[in-house]
């Protein structure tokens, strides 16, 4: 699946947030990744955190994003599959992301 950037306004950042649970360096890193544009390679030097660290920081934030915003009838998934059947999801989500737009 092709790899996009992870965007979010500020308006779609404030709201992914509300009653989220996580620390004031997670949300400083998330703002600047997924708002600001930052390079995630900026945090691990500023900060001296592992890029694990710091992209989990990220993706907290992102996850909350996109399962606040699920339209009616979609849900998320994660999980471990052979390869063969993991093209075929990657297709299904390919198609699946299509459809998100076209309700937008």
């Amino acid at each position: 699946m092709k790899s996009m950037k992870k965007r979010l306004s500020e308006t779609q950042f404030q709201e992914c947030i509300k009653g989220l649970d996580v620390g004031t360096q997670t949300l400083k890193i998330a703002h600047g990744v997924l708002v600001d544009g930052m390079k995630q390679t900026v945090f691990v030097e500023q900060l001296g955190l592992s890029r694990g660290a710091v992209s989990q920081a990220v993706n907290r934030i992102w996850i909350a994003h996109t399962t606040k915003n699920l339209p009616e009838g979609f849900k998320m998934v994660s999980a471990v599959l052979p390869e063969h059947q993991a093209f075929i999801v990657n297709k299904w989500a390919e198609i699946a992301v299509k459809k998100r737009e076209k309700l937008t």
